[in-house]
């Protein structure tokens, strides 16, 4: 299939695709520059529809694509802003299910292909949860294509009546530098020093602080686990609703743990990690986990929703909400170096087996191609 591009045969245009941001989260934003990037260097032209700090926290605009500011809202005036985006599009792809909500409102009745790819499944309970499912339908149907990145997004999507939905191949871009004047090769040491954590293992996990990434299960291990003779340090890097009531937690119980905030070394800081932890999360793809496998650092990890897809043998897995488990293969991976090595060995196998970021740019162009084909000379 040929791939449509500035120089087509049919002496088209280049292709004009618009790509919105929902909430912006980590995953998507990251997977929208990556995007972004590979598209404009494939001649396609680009407009990235998100808000502002977006644009200056992964810098759209820096790989060629054109940002417009529009705000987190299903407003009226966030809808009248797409819509006038959408004017010259030739195709709109939305990151998340609230994008695609915004993208199904914008467009009205226009024929525009709609791609939508969902990253996290959502959730709610009591009557949001009604209202979250009328959401899904209404933007499954709405959609050409949806793209779930991982087969249990896929399935939702089909069971809410998307016509074509498909998994999709979803990479984990290098991580830029931050353009702080940081030495972007402090070493190891030096980061551990910076963290507290010189004669002490470092453990590390990322991630909105929130209900549903098993922080509190997080907490119940670093009690069980604090009696340990040098205490491991857990440095815990995000932001989120649930700081305050862990910070409390972590002085009242007197937690060898860290909030350290939102950062932007986080694989630096990872890769200086003894142990990487995920207790949870709503990502099909953690980032977490990637970073953690492409580092060869050993990562613990709840087998919950795909992520034992995404692992495999690369990570020892405990059940979800179980402290005790947590705690235990945490200090069991700490006194067994050998267990440490057979899991870098196969975290660095899997690793290998994920999709690279021209395999993902290819697989989104060959769905535009798909849907732009019969698109009229301009």
């Amino acid at each position: 299939m040929s791939h449509v591009s500035s120089h087509s045969p049919h002496g088209q245009a280049p292709l004009r695709t618009v790509q919105v941001l929902g909430g912006g989260s980590a995953v998507s934003s990251t997977h929208v520059r990556s995007l972004a990037s590979g598209l404009v260097a494939r001649g396609v032209r680009v407009t990235v529809c998100a808000p502002s700090e977006a644009d200056g926290l992964y810098d759209f605009t820096g790989v060629g694509a054109h940002h417009v500011h529009v705000p987190r809202s299903s407003d009226p005036a966030s809808v009248a802003s797409l819509r006038s985006v959408f004017a010259d599009a030739d195709l709109v792809h939305a990151h998340g299910l609230h994008a695609g909500f915004r993208a199904t409102l914008a467009l009205g009745r226009r024929t525009t292909p709609l791609v939508v790819t969902l990253h996290t499944r959502s959730y709610a309970e009591g009557a949001r949860a009604h209202l979250l499912r009328l959401l899904e339908r209404r933007v499954a149907k709405a959609a050409a294509v949806v793209l779930g990145t991982s087969s249990d997004l896929v399935d939702q999507a089909r069971s809410r009546g998307a016509r074509d939905a498909r998994l999709a191949a979803v990479a984990l871009p290098v991580p830029r530098r931050a353009v702080s004047g940081e030495d972007p090769d402090r070493p190891a040491s030096k980061v551990r020093a910076e963290l507290g954590a010189t004669e002490r293992p470092l453990l590390m996990t990322v991630g909105t602080l929130d209900r549903r990434r098993g922080y509190d299960t997080l907490l119940d291990a670093a009690r069980e686990w604090r009696g340990l003779d040098p205490a491991p340090l857990l440095v815990v890097a995000g932001e989120g609703p649930l700081r305050g009531t862990l910070q409390r937690r972590i002085k009242d119980e007197e937690l060898p743990v860290r909030l350290v905030g939102r950062r932007d070394d986080v694989s630096e800081l990872i890769a200086a990690a003894d142990l990487a932890l995920l207790p949870g999360g709503p990502e099909a793809r953690s980032v977490l986990a990637q970073q953690a496998l492409h580092a060869r650092v050993p990562l613990v990890a709840a087998a919950v929703g795909s992520l034992p897809d995404l692992v495999g043998d690369g990570a020892e897995l405990v059940p979800y909400g179980d402290a005790g488990a947590l705690a235990g293969a945490v200090v069991r991976l700490l006194g067994d170096p050998a267990r440490c090595e057979t899991l870098r060995e196969r975290g660095t196998r899997q690793a290998a087996a994920w999709p690279t970021e021209d395999e993902t740019v290819a697989q989104v162009l060959s769905v535009y191609d798909e849907l732009t084909q019969l698109r009229p000379l301009t």
